[in-house]
């Protein structure tokens, strides 16, 4: 996902990483930066860590994080000493870091924080060089991490795009591509075919391709670059099927075959149509990773690392009683498979909506999904100098046949709340991932 990273930062207890942290923080005011240069040379100083551990590269517009979470549980699981690189985080920084599936502890990150800013400002110093970007630095300091403390393997998620990403710096084991949908059109190209040939930039001479379900004008580019740079193409359909055989709100049971192996059921605790193909992806990443590499899993440890899954904030049930569902979702895409979601869950149940949003995104197109499946909606403003502002959002709001309470999120969860209650209803809280970290820290995540 793109990286959007907080200001406010959140520590178990005041240190001075956090002025480090809010230095790199100002980094972001340097724009979104391409080109894999400068975060070469900073990583070449290093001893290029990256080249360290094994990586699996997951690129694409939806579904990247849950499919980079899904191959990591099952890796880890099988006894593999795992790294996952994600963006952005929800609550905390040190969630973009993690090694078997722990986030980067403070003084950890201290320490090597400081050890890439002194790198940075030396490499910045030599001719033509330049101070790196808030998600350059990041990935540069994620990779030396790694490589101290002996990870074997990185499931490494793209910030935005793919060919000219900070990431774009290893040579996988296996790529990976997830649905492509237009996105950042100022930054990757206004058509799918620009979009996608941005992301099929990660694919790698020789290194196989794993493709997720897309519109065939996406997928004739990733096919052509794999054919082009001799790398095997996957289609993700003629790999694995996934079937779903039951969904409650703690998961959903489903049957997975694959031209190898029938597997026995399996409960994943995801909700929604739409991770059935993240964990096709992630099933048919694994069995490459078991044929064609040392990090092998057996069946008991696919069930386990399916099975144990965390990815907060897509479509996670915080409370039963009333059920309160919280997700990242943002734009019309993830607003629609959220709508699925409701409709497949909680059928005629009421539905109250909290939501907020930045003012970059597309409100009229995640209002018009999701409205068909609201009754009322409480909107709350976000703690982010890009918040959109009210008069903005309930117009969106209004132009989609609903009505907003204007309420600050304390108010507009406890007003929902009793709403549910007395409607037997539910509440389901999404719009922004600025919105998901705030529910997330003031539940105590």
């Amino acid at each position: 996902m793109v990286d959007s990273p907080q200001r406010s930062i959140y520590f178990a207890a005041m240190s001075p990483l956090q002025s480090d942290l809010e230095r790199l923080f100002t980094r972001t005011g340097h724009g979104i930066k391409f080109g894999l240069e400068p975060t070469a040379a900073l990583l070449h100083r290093l001893g290029d860590p990256q080249t360290a551990l094994a990586h699996v590269h997951v690129a694409g517009t939806n579904g990247k994080g849950s499919v980079c979470a899904l191959i990591e549980s099952v890796l880890r699981a099988a006894g593999h000493r795992t790294a996952l690189y994600t963006s952005p985080h929800l609550v905390r920084f040190n969630e973009r870091i993690r090694v078997k599936g722990q986030p980067i502890d403070d003084g950890a990150l201290a320490a090597v924080f400081r050890d890439i800013e002194a790198a940075d400002r030396a490499q910045a110093a030599t001719p033509g060089g330049r101070e790196l970007t808030f998600f350059e630095f990041t990935t540069a300091l994620a990779f030396e991490y790694f490589r101290r403390v002996g990870a074997q393997i990185c499931v490494l998620e793209t910030g935005m795009g793919g060919r000219l990403d900070a990431t774009n710096v290893v040579t996988p084991l296996v790529a990976v591509i997830t649905r492509i949908d237009l996105e950042h059109t100022a930054f990757l190209g206004k058509t799918l075919t620009e979009i996608a040939g941005e992301k099929a930039g990660i694919i790698k001479p020789g290194r196989p391709v794993v493709c997720g379900q897309m519109t065939e004008e996406a997928r004739t580019v990733i096919r052509r670059v794999a054919h082009e740079r001799g790398a095997r193409f996957i289609a993700v359909e003629e790999a694995v099927g996934v079937r779903r055989m039951a969904q409650t709100w703690d998961g959903q049971k489903v049957k997975i075959e694959t031209a190898n192996a029938s597997y026995p059921p399996i409960t994943v605790p995801l909700l929604g149509a739409h991770q059935l193909e993240n964990i096709a992806l992630a099933a048919a990443t694994l069995e490459l990773l078991n044929d064609l590499s040392p990090f092998g899993w057996d069946d008991k440890r696919l069930r386990t690392g399916l099975a144990d899954v965390q990815w907060p904030g897509r479509c996670q049930v915080l409370e039963r009683q009333p059920i309160t569902l919280l997700d990242v979702a943002h734009n019309p895409n993830g607003a629609t498979a959220l709508a699925a979601t409701l409709r497949e869950l909680a059928g005629k149940t009421p539905v109250g909506l909290v939501c907020g949003m930045l003012g970059d995104k597309d409100a009229g197109g995640f209002f018009k999904a999701l409205a068909p499946h609201v009754q009322k909606c409480w909107a709350v403003p976000l703690p982010s100098e890009r918040n959109m502002p009210a008069a903005q959002l309930r117009a969106a709001i209004e132009t989609a046949g609903l009505k907003a309470d204007f309420q600050s999120l304390e108010n507009a969860l406890a007003a929902a709340r009793a709403w549910a209650v007395q409607n037997q209803g539910l509440v389901c809280i999404a719009g922004s991932l600025v919105l998901a970290g705030e529910v997330l820290r003031t539940a105590g995540a």
